[in-house]
């Protein structure tokens, strides 16, 4: 009698294969993540360098998307040219500056002493550009802000080279210490602004000049240039200043 073969049962559990598979498969999802994560854009950085190739003109500055290994006469730096251009007329406004206001000076003086003036008004160049000081007595009456008509002439001749020139005006008023106390002019501050303002007035209405090019300052007695112990010293510090600035430095002036 011949025995039969019992059948091996089929081991309970998934097949052998499909671990193997399963492992296959999480190694190639894994690997998919990871490219996945290294592909992200950073949409902040992304959108700035969209905005900087907005702004520049690529072809301004690389003629060729290739770069040359010796480059020729047709690779010109475009913002190097610029650059020097912009300093070149820089330099040279600035030469016309210092020429007109060495101009403006010469002028002055030769107005002054011609008229002999030199003892009541000085011309002077600092840094602050071209200051014309006058004195109060040919200005204006004592305690007054009205100008007197034997000023008119300087302050035309002023104002006549005023117009050939851009540059801005800042006109400060000063006066001794002594206090003043009247209806018009309470005290100093009153009357240094209102003498600073009238010049203004006067130049801006005789000259057609423009009103915006213009400050007035009243500094009262706060600025003596001498101490108040005399009266000699007292009439120098009753003065007004036209300071023409210096185009280099009018932030200063105003």
């Amino acid at each position: 009698m011949m025995l039969r073969k019992k059948k091996r049962g089929t081991p309970p559990g998934a097949p052998i294969w499909m671990v193997t598979f399963s492992d296959l498969f999480m190694l190639v999802l894994v690997f998919f993540i990871l490219l996945f994560s290294m592909s992200q854009i950073d949409l902040v950085k992304f959108k700035a360098v969209a905005e900087s190739f907005k702004q520049v003109n690529i072809l301004d500055y690389n003629p060729s998307a290739v770069p040359f290994e010796h480059p020729t006469d047709f690779s010109v730096n475009t913002e190097s040219t610029n650059n020097q251009e912009d300093v070149a007329k820089n330099e040279e406004q600035t030469q016309e500056n210092e020429d007109s206001l060495a101009e403006l000076l010469v002028e002055v003086q030769t107005f002054l002493a011609e008229n002999d003036l030199e003892d009541v008004v000085v011309a002077n160049r600092t840094e602050r550009g071209i200051v014309l000081v006058l004195e109060e007595k040919v200005l204006y009456e004592t305690a007054e802000a009205r100008i007197l008509p034997i000023a008119h002439p300087f302050l035309d001749k002023v104002g006549t080279l005023l117009t050939k020139i851009p540059n801005l005006v800042k006109v400060e008023g000063h006066t001794d210490n002594r206090p003043i106390s009247t209806e018009k002019f309470p005290s100093n501050w009153e009357l240094s602004a209102a003498r600073a303002s009238s010049v203004i007035r006067y130049l801006v209405e005789s000259h057609e000049l423009d009103p915006e090019r213009f400050s007035a300052v009243g500094y009262g007695d706060t600025r003596p240039i001498v101490d108040n112990t005399s009266d000699t010293n007292y009439q120098k510090n009753r003065r007004v200043e036209i300071v023409i600035s210096d185009p280099q430095k009018e932030v200063a002036v105003n």
